[in-house]
C-alpha cells in the first residue's frame, strides 16, 4: 500500500483513522498519499492508471 499522511482512498488524513479499511476490494486509489489532491485514476480492462498533478504516477502495485 501507497504510504503517506493521507488515505489514498478516502483523502483523510491517516491519523484520523489509520486502521479503518476505506476502499472496496477491487477499487482502484482516489486520492494521492503524499498530498491528499485527487488523482486522474483511468480504469481499463487490464487494471488502472492513476497519477497526482504534482507528485506524477502511482504504481499499480503500491495499492
Amino acid at each position: 500500500m501507497a504510504e503517506g499522511p493521507f488515505c489514498v482512498w478516502c483523502g483523510a488524513a491517516r491519523a484520523t483513522h489509520p486502521d479503518r479499511p476505506c476502499r472496496r476490494q477491487l477499487d482502484p486509489p482516489r486520492f494521492c498519499p503524499t498530498c491528499g489532491r485527487r488523482l486522474r485514476v483511468k480504469v481499463h480492462p487490464a487494471g488502472w492508471d492513476a497519477s497526482c498533478r504534482d507528485h506524477g504516477r502511482l504504481p499499480a502495485d503500491a495499492c
